[in-house]
């Protein structure tokens, strides 16, 4: 049971999150935290709704992400900075918070580092659920990060794809994703090139992490029926795939305000069709339709997916002892009386 003292807030550091999720099981955490997000997708209506809000430099992007459902609020803290692995630092670290809107008591604190890689995966392959060609078990991963080995699993566990074909212009990035996916039931072959990775793939996720435009995928690598699970490409200036390829696909984007500023599709109009995949979920919109359609997930990342990975955590942790308790909030006796409880502190 957590602590009813109202000074304290659960809080889960990063070493904690990595027992939490280790004791779940790592597929089933997936799985269960994909049931989360749809649960929310699917009362859509409920939540606040605003791009994130955003703070750019030369070097990269420190933002906020805040939402409510008017019961429960919830906030991310996360940066990007791809010239970080320079310096041994990861590119994306990030926390959250919680909070009951009924009082504005925070209900919760934790690592979202962790969690964050977890629930982008998640999101990925509640996504191609609805978009990816049916029977889909091969998909090529190009850019083999941090994010890779999440993709990965979360495509085997919630779509059963047991093939995956990885590519990196970095080779040890590579070999890293083979190591580390050793023994998870997924056929996993390195590839020398772009092409070589997408031979016989029906998915191919992008999660590349340089800050600029790039053309990860050109137009003549996309065949038809193809599920593309466009990742990498998440802020003003960075992007993964040729416009060429937009033009062909049905795009399917979380928050279509804040996508046309961040994803694939800034490289279009800004009256180009899209679909928010809420509509998808509720059946209020069609996802695939036919067996030579070629989808595009244009995926940035958008606070309600937060939102569900928090209430999932806190949902999580009763009885698990996998959390420390804070001292964050100042509780006096007397709730008018905070000076005389500074005061009493030094007595």
């Amino acid at each position: 049971m957590m602590s009813p003292q109202l000074n304290v807030v659960p809080f889960v550091s990063v070493d904690n999150m990595m027992k939490l999720v280790l004791s779940i099981g790592i597929e089933r955490f997936l799985t269960e935290l994909a049931g989360f997000i749809e649960e929310d997708f699917r009362r859509w209506s409920v939540f606040d709704k605003t791009p994130r809000v955003a703070s750019h430099s030369a070097d990269g992007v420190i933002e906020l992400m805040p939402t409510s459902d008017g019961t429960t609020y919830g906030f991310k803290y996360v940066n990007g900075h791809p010239k970080n692995t320079r310096d041994g630092r990861q590119t994306v670290t990030a926390f959250g918070v919680l909070a009951d809107v009924g009082n504005g008591y925070p209900m919760l604190l934790t690592e979202m580092t962790i969690l964050t890689a977890l629930r982008t995966a998640a999101m990925s392959a509640v996504a191609a659920r609805y978009l990816a060609p049916v029977g889909a078990r091969t998909m090529a991963l190009i850019g083999n990060g941090a994010q890779a080995e999440f993709q990965a699993l979360a495509f085997k566990a919630l779509l059963g794809v047991d093939a995956v074909r990885l590519y990196d212009i970095d080779p040890s990035a590579t070999a890293k994703c083979v190591r580390n996916l050793a023994g998870c039931g997924i056929d996993i072959r390195s590839c020398s090139s772009i092409a070589q990775a997408m031979e016989g793939a029906q998915i191919v996720t992008t999660v590349t992490a340089d800050k600029q435009n790039a053309t990860i995928l050109t137009d003549n690598l996309v065949g038809p029926g193809l599920h593309i699970n466009g990742v990498g490409g998440d802020c003003p200036g960075k992007t993964e795939l040729h416009a060429d390829i937009l033009r062909r696909a049905d795009i399917f984007v979380e928050y279509a305000p804040q996508t046309r500023i961040e994803g694939e599709i800034q490289q279009l109009p800004v009256d180009h069709p899209v679909t928010e995949l809420w509509r998808v979920l509720r059946g209020e919109a069609e996802g695939r339709r036919d067996a030579r359609q070629i989808t595009l997930f244009d995926s940035v990342g958008f606070a309600v997916e937060d939102f569900s990975a928090l209430r999932y955590v806190r949902a999580k942790l009763a009885g698990t002892g996998f959390y420390a308790d804070l001292d964050l909030l100042a509780d006096p006796d007397e709730p008018r009386d905070l000076f005389g409880m500074l005061l009493r502190a030094g007595a």
